[in-house]
C-alpha cells in the first residue's frame, strides 16, 4: 500500500473499525535543526475492536514495525499502549501510532496478536507478569524477567493494593537518616 498521511490513515481506521474507535489525537512536532515535522497519531480503541485494529494496520503496511507495549495503571483501569511505527525508515514519512485500549481491573484479559506480529510475544509477556494482564491464547506463557519463586499475585508495576510495596524493606543501617 502507498504511504499515507496521518489524515488519511485515521480516515481508514475510522473506516475500518466501525464504531470502535473512542479517541484519536495528532501531534506533530518540529524536530533538530531543519525543523522537520514528525507525526505521532494516538488512537484509543475499544477491546473489541483492539485485534481489527492490528489488522488493518497490518493491512496499512506489511509487516508494521512495533517497538513496545506500555501498559499504565490508571486506578480502576490499565491502559495498554502499543506502539508501532507506520512507514518506518521513510524519511520524513514516519508516523509515530499509539493504539490504545484500556481494561477494567475486573477484567484485566485482552487477545494476544502474535499470530498478526510475532515480534510482541515478548512485550505481552511482560505485561502478563508486570502488570497481572491475562494475554488469551500467547504460545509461550513463561515469565521473562521475573523468578518463577516470585510471590503470585504481586505485579512490580500496579500501583494498587497487587503492587510490590508490602514487600519493600529498609535496608540494614539506613534506619534513621534524616533527609533535607
Amino acid at each position: 500500500m502507498d504511504m499515507l498521511g496521518a489524515d488519511e490513515v485515521i480516515k481508514s481506521f475510522k473506516s475500518a473499525l466501525d464504531g470502535a474507535i473512542t479517541n484519536i489525537r495528532v501531534y506533530e512536532r518540529e524536530l533538530a535543526l531543519k525543523k522537520n515535522v514528525y507525526t505521532s497519531l494516538w488512537i484509543d480503541i475499544k477491546l473489541e475492536g483492539f485485534r481489527r485494529a492490528i489488522l488493518h494496520l497490518n493491512h496499512l503496511q506489511e509487516s508494521p514495525h512495533f517497538s513496545v507495549i506500555a501498559p499504565v495503571d490508571r486506578g480502576d483501569t490499565v491502559d495498554l499502549l502499543y506502539h508501532f511505527s507506520l512507514f518506518y525508515g521513510q524519511h520524513h514519512k514516519a508516523i509515530a501510532l499509539v493504539i490504545r485500549v484500556s481494561l477494567p481491573k475486573t477484567d484485566l484479559t485482552i487477545p494476544t496478536i502474535t499470530d498478526i506480529i510475532p515480534g510482541v510475544i515478548f512485550s505481552e509477556r511482560e505485561v502478563q507478569e508486570m502488570m497481572g494482564v491475562t494475554v488469551t491464547g500467547i504460545p509461550d506463557k513463561r515469565r521473562l524477567f521475573i523468578p518463577e519463586d516470585f510471590p503470585q499475585g504481586i505485579y512490580p508495576w500496579r500501583r494498587d493494593e497487587t503492587g510490590p510495596d508490602k514487600m519493600l524493606k529498609v535496608l540494614p543501617g539506613r534506619q534513621g537518616i534524616q533527609h533535607e
